[in-house]
């Protein structure tokens, strides 16, 4: 029993744990949701909530339907690489990152979703310490852990592979890649391992700069 209880924990088996906030940790029925949404207590990545505000531009109102098409809107990439830099450059001081992914859903619980992964659980304590209570273009960080460590089986396959038919409201992650020019800058690696996740509308068990820095940081 117990090994079987194992073997489908954050599955649509599991009828307790809500799978969609154990792949994606994050859920469109927030504490309406009629499975759990256990929090960890520690983890190697932190959520930073909705921190990313993306520019107003028509593909980005709609959201993108695929990884290509959020790259071909210039000034919403510029927009993103500078933003992607500098929190890189911030977040890198806490501790060795692993890796950083920033949400384009447009999902109320995902929209601007900024989930940074260390290489080490105790650096992740330190971002969380060190950020909560801060502000980054005029509004409050909010800080926590997320229980997402693979983020392969929370990326959206078909987002990444042709085109998502939910667009901006799919479940699964949409997302934004900064430009290889930041990429070789910040020297990180500018692919990935293909995603797992299905791209998907369904999920859940029911319903500026650093203080002093160019964008706004307190």
């Amino acid at each position: 029993m117990a090994d079987r209880l194992a073997s489908i924990h954050g599955t649509e088996q599991d009828r307790v744990n809500c799978p969609f906030y154990f792949k994606v940790g994050a859920c469109r029925h927030g504490d309406r949701c009629s499975r759990q949404h256990n929090k960890p207590l520690f983890s190697q990545t932190v959520l930073l909530s909705h921190m990313y505000q993306t520019p107003t531009s028509a593909t980005m109102a709609q959201g993108p339907t695929s990884l290509q098409g959020a790259s071909d809107d210039k000034d919403a990439q510029e927009h993103f690489d500078d933003f992607y830099e500098e929190i890189y450059e911030e977040l890198d001081k806490f501790g060795k990152i692993d890796e950083i992914n920033v949400c384009a859903n447009l999902g109320d619980h995902m929209i601007g979703n900024v989930y940074v992964k260390y290489e080490e659980e105790e650096d992740a304590e330190k971002a969380i310490t060190a950020l909560n209570g801060r502000f980054y273009a005029g509004r409050l960080i909010m800080a926590e852990y997320s229980p997402v460590t693979d983020f392969r089986e929370s990326r959206c396959r078909q987002y990444e592979e042709s085109q998502c038919k939910y667009g901006g409201h799919c479940n699964f992650m949409h997302i934004r890649r900064p430009c290889k020019d930041v990429c070789k800058r910040l020297g990180i690696r500018a692919t990935y391992e293909p995603a797992r996740g299905g791209g998907g509308g369904g999920g859940g068990g029911g319903r500026g700069g650093y203080g002093g820095d160019r964008m706004g940081y307190g």
